[in-house]
């Protein structure tokens, strides 16, 4: 029997699908509004004089005045906001600042403020929404949904509050979702990832598991912990669970491994979230992308990613960006982040309405003899690999090898298998043809003879897990990179003996 809630939320569901759709529709308008309005709010601000706004009237304006930066760029502006000082990037202060690891600077301490934090919480909700407007099935709110995050515990400083984005944002959680929610405030609170993992699986296993959601290698492991204590799977444990969450990676390289964990195949919605902001998240069961989020008080430019380290990249709008092309993806906020690389490349996969993909990271990529690939060239050509075999995978990290012992340089794979192929050499052949077809520089260097195809290091059960336990990234929002341009992973793994 379909409960009153469940009635309720479809009708609620079309209100905000029809919001949605009319600012899709008007994308180009949208962002123009988003412009003005942010260049107006923070005239007043340190940054704001600095720069001088109020002399900005279009986007060659904001071009001129304001170039693009890294953290490390903006970090002096940072500091003083986190030395207690106001009007510095955004009017007042923030209300919290995201922490997270940055790998040149330490700790980040990313702006979250009253005008942007409603968008972090409210684009997750309109996933679900958006799903349900689609395809009517709204049973799910009944059961228990269970977000796999950080802790909620935070810290303060000069007057702000200080935690993990998930750990904040857990602090928002809707009222009429509390009861529903998981895991418990305390279990949430514990910090060692295991014992939190174990936790969540005691507390779990007795309930009504509607909704999953989390970082995929996280919420594998959750799912390895509860068919190792029941001997089910995952689909048989909670039988009414049938939509997966996620975001941080591409999913497809676990899609395999997950619906054999589960015993079949659920919906899935990807999201797409930052410190810096929320950005997109799938819309459409059926379409390849996801939504970019325009009225959420972020304004978009991109740069080509080929001609990023150019002198001079060209910054250009919605307006002027094409499907398929590589961008780095330039944000201004309404936390008081100004022409900022958050260091994300993405691909549009539509421009009417504007759905992107992560292709990776600006600084994640090979080009250690011209290559240049990116994060999505590896995942597609793995992806390729486990559907011509029937292998799944844990997870892998591609690194450069320039110096072999003998022979000529080549990119060293390292997997970790769930299932490993019959046949290991096929399965690097069919990765080496694929990523030769996506990238032609790449093919070059192969049929040039300047490197040799690729070769696969095979990593130990839960090696990956023991690499990132080693780092103290266990867990939470931390991944690895799937590529790196230098062998720092890569000799940590020979190091810690993780690798065959």
């Amino acid at each position: 029997m379909t409960s009153i809630k469940a009635l309720l939320t479809k009708p609620f569901a079309k209100i905000v699908a029809k919001r949605i759709k009319r600012w899709s529709s008007n994308p180009l308008e949208t962002q123009e509004k988003v412009f003005q309005k942010l260049i107006s709010e923070a005239a007043s601000t340190v940054f704001g004089k600095d720069h001088d706004f109020v002399s900005i009237n279009n986007h060659d304006d904001f071009v001129k005045r304001v170039p693009v930066r890294d953290y490390e760029a903006l970090k002096h502006y940072v500091e003083r906001i986190v030395d207690g000082e106001e009007n510095i990037l955004w009017k007042g202060k923030p209300l919290y600042f995201a922490k997270t690891s940055g790998t040149t600077s330490g700790a980040k301490y990313i702006p979250i403020t009253k005008e942007s934090m409603p968008s972090h919480v409210e684009a997750a909700r309109n996933a679900i929404l958006m799903y349900i407007n689609e395809t009517g099935k709204s049973s799910f709110v009944d059961g228990k949904m269970i977000f796999l995050q950080g802790s909620p515990i935070l810290k303060e400083q000069n007057g702000i509050q200080l935690g993990r984005l998930s750990g904040i944002v857990a602090h928002y959680v809707p009222k009429y979702l509390q009861k529903n929610r998981l895991p418990s405030w305390e279990t949430n609170c514990i910090e060692d990832w295991e014992t939190k993992v174990d936790a969540i699986v005691e507390e779990t296993l007795p309930e009504n598991m509607t909704i999953i959601s989390g970082i995929p290698s996280w919420v594998q492991m959750y799912f390895e912990k509860l068919i190792e204590k029941t001997d089910k799977k995952v689909g048989d444990i909670f039988k009414n669970f049938n939509l997966f969450i996620f975001g941080g990676v591409n999913y497809e390289p676990y899609r395999a491994k997950f619906e054999n964990l589960i015993g079949r195949k659920v919906d899935s919605i990807e999201l797409y979230p930052a410190s810096e902001g929320f950005f997109a998240f799938q819309d459409k069961q059926d379409e390849k992308g996801m939504l970019l989020q325009l009225n959420s008080g972020i304004f978009y430019e991109f740069i080509e990613a080929e001609h990023f380290f150019d002198e001079s990249p060209k910054r250009i709008t919605l307006k002027d960006v094409k499907i398929g092309v590589n961008y780095v993806m330039i944000i201004s906020t309404n936390a008081g982040l100004w022409a900022y690389n958050i260091g994300d490349t993405v691909q549009f996969k539509s421009t009417a309405p504007f759905r992107v993909i992560v292709s990776g990271r600006i600084k994640h990529f090979i080009s250690a003899f011209g290559e240049h690939v990116i994060g999505k060239e590896v995942e597609q050509a793995i992806n390729d690999a486990l559907k011509e075999t029937n292998a799944s995978i844990n997870e892998f990290t591609v690194a450069p090898q320039i110096n072999p012992e003998q022979g000529l340089p080549y990119h060293e794979w390292f997997v970790e298998f769930a299932n490993a192929p019959e046949n290991l050499n096929t399965f690097a052949e069919t990765i080496d043809q694929s990523l030769q077809e996506q990238n032609s520089y790449y093919k070059d260097l192969i049929t040039g003879k300047v490197l040799m195809p690729l070769k696969i290091t095979l990593v130990k059960k839960e090696g990956f897990k023991d690499y990132m336990k080693s780092i103290g990234k266990l867990g939470g929002q931390n991944k690895i990179p799937r590529l790196a341009n230098d062998r720092k992973i890569a000799d940590k793994l020979y190091q810690m003996r993780l690798v065959k």
